[in-house]
């Protein structure tokens, strides 16, 4: 549990969360050893795309001969510093205290670049005068539905606040059904107990990562900045929610598959837990945190508000993983199903199997299947398939261990014990 709250607060503190109302300072020395300084991106789309620039201190600006660059969607990697400026398509001058350009009709969403340069950017020659830097705030807009430009989502990131709302609204519904049925259950105890706390727990979680995204993204949507420390508590829920559920269902499988043929058949349904099972669970859960955190840093200055679509070499990383445990439960569970002579308890376990799958293989499906989307799409088509699959596979879990039927069925039978509870209890219902 200590390296879990480790993993959540490092989440918490090192996680930014990108805005557009971007806030800064405009650097000659950064613009000159860069070939100009990027200031941000935003993804414009329709009629009315608007950029305010403000400055602090207009005349200095002046005197600088500053100027603010828009690239649309242009790679301007391997051109010479004189090109990279020549290339912008709009070039505001920085000599008044408020800029408004009104961008054309965006046939498609467009990725716009905003780069600052200035008198020195390009005289690599000569040195820079020790003159302050210029403050300055750039305001984004897309035009919502009404026409106007006040909306502060770029392509990529409209549609996410009523996307989380309805969530929340679903997890809402759903808990007013289901609440007193797993109140009665977790109140009884029993050989699931265990099992049911965790799931419940990783539920929760994940309703508070909803809660925060939306909380973050509904004042986004009215300020272009939100709040960013709970757009990383978001992260940081999902986090822990995540190395949860691995250590939950990589423990439950190894556990079954070492303790078969070595326990009386009589014995209840369990959760086992052996050295060997619990030291691969800890080691998949510290090898899912360490790449979650390098994630996060990695992609601190990314654009993105969910960490389940970023592309970096973590993100590929944790992919591997998760098909690593996939294959590995995959090799278990079959070698259970394959020698259980039970209809039902071979029905108990294919539904637990299509519950794992569908945790662990939502992301690396989606990842790959969001290629044939274009690219202001991909970030939307992940965060809301992953969320959605996973919250499918919550479903599966809840209804196969809440199910009474299934349960009173199964721990009635004597044959074969089905491992699903902690070895310690020794409870029947």
């Amino acid at each position: 549990m200590s390296y879990l709250f480790r993993v959540f607060v490092f989440t918490l503190l090192g996680a930014e969360v990108w805005s557009k109302t971007v806030t800064g300072q405009f650097r000659s020395g950064t613009a000159r050893e860069h070939g100009g300084q990027f200031i941000s991106s935003f993804i414009f789309t329709g009629d009315n795309g608007l950029l305010v620039c403000r400055m602090e201190d207009s005349a200095l600006a002046a005197e600088k001969e500053s100027r603010l660059l828009l690239y649309p969607d242009l790679d301007l990697d391997d051109l010479s510093c004189s090109e990279r400026l020549s290339r912008a398509q709009f070039s505001i001058l920085l000599h008044q205290d408020e800029h408004n350009l009104t961008l054309p009709r965006q046939s498609s969403p467009t990725t716009w670049r905003a780069l600052y340069a200035d008198r020195y950017t390009c005289q690599v020659s000569s040195m820079i005068p020790a003159l302050s830097d210029l403050t300055f705030t750039i305001l984004m807009f897309n035009p919502d539905s009404a026409g106007n430009s006040l909306d502060h989502f770029s392509a990529q990131e409209a549609g996410l606040v009523s996307f989380y709302f309805l969530l929340l609204l679903a997890y809402f519904v759903s808990g007013c059904i289901y609440f007193q049925p797993l109140f009665q259950a977790l109140r009884k105890g029993g050989p699931m107990h265990t099992v049911l706390i965790v799931l419940t727990i990783v539920l929760a979680l994940q309703g508070c990562s909803a809660i925060c995204n939306y909380i973050h993204l509904a004042r986004y949507s009215r300020d272009g900045v939100g709040i960013p420390v709970m757009g990383s508590l978001a992260e940081g829920w999902d986090t822990v929610s995540q190395v949860s559920m691995l250590y939950l269902l990589l423990s439950l499988c190894l556990g079954w598959t070492l303790s078969r043929g070595r326990k009386p058949q009589s014995r209840p349904l369990q959760w086992e837990r052996s050295p060997t099972s619990t030291a691969a669970a800890v080691g998949g859960v510290i090898t899912q945190g360490v790449l979650l955190l390098w994630q996060q840093f990695s992609d601190s200055h990314s654009d993105h508000h969910s960490f389940h679509s970023e592309q970096s070499l973590a993100t590929l990383l944790l992919i591997a993983l998760r098909l690593i445990v996939t294959l590995l439960l995959a090799s278990v569970l079959y070698q259970i199903i394959s020698t259980e002579r039970s209809t039902l308890r071979r029905d108990f376990y294919l539904s637990f199997t299509k519950g794992c799958f569908l945790w662990f293989l939502c992301q690396p499906v989606l990842v790959l299947m969001s290629a044939i989307f274009d690219e202001h799409q991909r970030e939307k088509v992940v965060t809301i398939g992953v969320v959605l699959c996973q919250s499918i596979s919550m479903v599966i879990l809840y209804q196969l261990f809440l199910s009474r039927s299934l349960y009173w069925e199964v721990s009635s039978l004597s044959s074969v014990s089905l491992p699903l509870t902690m070895s310690n209890h020794r409870g029947h219902y």
